[in-house]
């Protein structure tokens, strides 16, 4: 059985070619539009081995926010932030949680979510 990966982006085309990226290179993949939906599949007990996250979405949290709830509620699900519209160093992201520029160098994303399995 191979990894799921939880992809959490408000831009439908974006969530939809990432989750198909991910699925061509042998993950299962869920999709949520924002931070609230993710939770939800997460505290519905989705199985997921990574969550890769858009930080600027509509909803009660960003991606950020989301990635400290992830690593402080689910410490053994690895989490992934991406941007086009922030800059790292604008950000507080918690230990060990890589962040990726849109658009993002596709070997690396796989990389960095490997790492994580």
């Amino acid at each position: 059985m191979s990894a799921k990966i939880l992809v959490v982006e408000d831009e439908p085309l974006i969530r939809i070619g990432l989750a198909s990226f991910l699925e061509e290179a042998g993950y299962e993949t869920l999709e949520a539009p924002n931070a609230d939906r993710a939770m939800k599949l997460l505290e519905e007990g989705a199985d997921v081995s990574v969550v890769i996250s858009d930080v600027d979405m509509p909803g009660s949290m960003d991606g950020v926010g989301l990635a400290h709830r992830v690593k402080r509620d689910w410490p053994g699900i690895g989490f992934i932030v991406m941007s086009g519209k922030v800059n790292l160093s604008e950000l507080v992201l918690p230990e060990n949680t890589p962040f990726f520029s849109k658009p993002y160098i596709e070997a690396k994303l796989l990389r960095a979510v490997s790492s994580m399995l």
